[in-house]
This record gives structure tokens, C-alpha cells and sequence, in this order.
């Protein structure tokens, strides 16, 4: 079933799915190591269509897009010191830093060595591009905060039970 539901003082509470939530929490845990959908689809013994399925339904995005997201939004830290691309592209979880440019360049909107040159200090860009960067910057962190509310809403583990018998 896609959503638990609980009713809660006259209002209905959708519950997020718990295969999804188990999902970003394993991938919040492991960013920084090589996932894939085969070993997802191992650790929660689920064919990997439907879990693939299932994650995109949910959040609207893919399994891959979430991760390269993720990965690119923590990268932006590592841009305040005097780290190479290629350092920040490792220390961001990236194996190669042309796999790293082609993803950041596409959620960003420029690559990351005019990030790095002309983003960080602001300068030698026209507003519209700025606006343009800030824009993209923005709607990824909104959507990092939906995905962490959608974790948030997960429904509450049921604590084990014990029955106790007086006749005893």
C-alpha cells in the first residue's frame, strides 16, 4: 500500500510511503559511495522496477537525479576554500570530474569552473545570469526541503507489545 493514513482530530494525515523514506535514508547515509538501483533493490528486496517506479511516483523525481542533487547542493560548500575542481568533485562522491561537470552544469545552469571563477566572487556576470543561477540554486534546495518533509511525514513504528497475563 502507497500511504498509511491516520486520522488525527477530524483531519486525515497522508503518511509517506516507508520503502521511500528506508530509501533517502539509506541514500543520506551512504551519499558519498557508489549507489545503485541493484544494490537498493538488494538491501530492501524489491524488484528494482518498482522501486524505481514507486521513488518516482512519490517524489517526482528519479533515484539518480535525487542522488546527483544531493551530491551537487553539498559540493557548493567545498567552493568557499581553495579546493580544486577535481578535489571538490571527490570529495563530493564523483569518480570523474567530466561526469561531475556534465551534472552540475545541468542543474546549475554553468560549469563548475565559471562557478568557481565568477559565481563565488559575483562578478563579471550579467544580473540575468546571476538570477538565472540563484534561481537554479533555489528550486534545488526547495525541492531538497520537500523531500526532507516527505521523510518526515513517514508513519510512526508501532512499538512491540506484550500481553500480560494475571492468571499466571
Amino acid at each position: 500500500m502507497a500511504f498509511y493514513v491516520k486520522i488525527l482530530l477530524g483531519g486525515i494525515i497522508i503518511y509517506s510511503n516507508e520503502l521511500v523514506c528506508n530509501i533517502l535514508n539509506y541514500i543520506k547515509n551512504n551519499i558519498n559511495a557508489e549507489i545503485t538501483i541493484s544494490d537498493i533493490s538488494s538491501i530492501f528486496s524489491y524488484d528494482k522496477t518498482y522501486i524505481m517506479k514507486r521513488f518516482k511516483k512519490e517524489l517526482g523525481i528519479t533515484i539518480k537525479e535525487y542522488i546527483n542533487i544531493i551530491k551537487v547542493l553539498d559540493s557548493l560548500t567545498y567552493y568557499n576554500s581553495n579546493n580544486t575542481i577535481l578535489k571538490i568533485a571527490i570529495l563530493s562522491g564523483y569518480n570523474s570530474i567530466e561526469y561531475y561537470s556534465e551534472v552540475f552544469s545541468k542543474l546549475i545552469g554553468v560549469s563548475p569552473r565559471i562557478y568557481k571563477k565568477f559565481i563565488m566572487p559575483l562578478s563579471n556576470l550579467s544580473e540575468e545570469k546571476i538570477q538565472i543561477i540563484r534561481t537554479s540554486i533555489s528550486e534545488l534546495y526547495s525541492l531538497k526541503d520537500k523531500i526532507t518533509k516527505y521523510l518526515n511525514n513517514q508513519k510512526p513504528k508501532k512499538l512491540p507489545t506484550r500481553k500480560l497475563s494475571i492468571f499466571n
